[in-house]
């Protein structure tokens, strides 16, 4: 039940933004591998009892903070189905599953998000470019400050998968 081992990203001195992009991919790596092959059952359940996280939930929120970034902040775009509806801008709307979820589609969300977001990046010229839309009332971040966190966004969520992954197996 454990997720597979992810492989650490080339370990090759590089520029910033491969050595960026390929540690924010490891962590894709783990999100997506802690919810590949999971029955249903295991994906939704709440095996924490001081919290209502579940690994699926989880991996969709990811999806979201995918899109919320790259899409909707980076490049000032409407948000993308299923986060284009009134109260989809709320990090926990993202988190609560719908009864028409299931693991693959969840886990195609997650992968869709996550060519978008890299197809966002590589339209940069540089790590320096500022998004088109404000961010916490202040202004605009730039593709840099979204890249890291981003990584650390979804490192921080790869912990709560595995301390579910871990109490699943309790």
């Amino acid at each position: 039940m454990a997720p597979p081992a992810t492989e650490h990203p080339d370990l090759r001195p590089a520029d910033e933004r491969t050595t960026l992009s390929q540690r924010l991919d490891q962590y894709r790596s783990v999100a997506a591998a802690s919810l590949t092959g999971l029955s249903w059952d295991l994906a939704s359940a709440h095996p924490l009892p001081a919290t209502d996280m579940t690994i699926a939930g989880i991996v969709r929120h990811l999806s979201w903070a995918e899109d919320r970034w790259f899409q909707g902040r980076l490049l000032g775009r409407a948000m993308p189905a299923p986060w284009d509806t009134p109260g989809a801008d709320d990090p926990d709307h993202a988190m609560r599953l719908e009864p028409t979820d299931t693991v693959e589609g969840i886990l195609g969300m997650y992968e869709a998000a996550c060519e978008r977001s890299r197809a966002a990046l590589a339209g940069c010229a540089s790590l320096d470019q500022a998004a088109l839309v404000p961010s916490f009332g202040r202004g605009p971040v730039n593709a840099r400050w979204i890249l890291v966190h981003m990584i650390e966004e979804t490192a921080r969520h790869s912990g709560h998968l595995d301390l579910l992954h871990d109490a699943l197996r309790a």
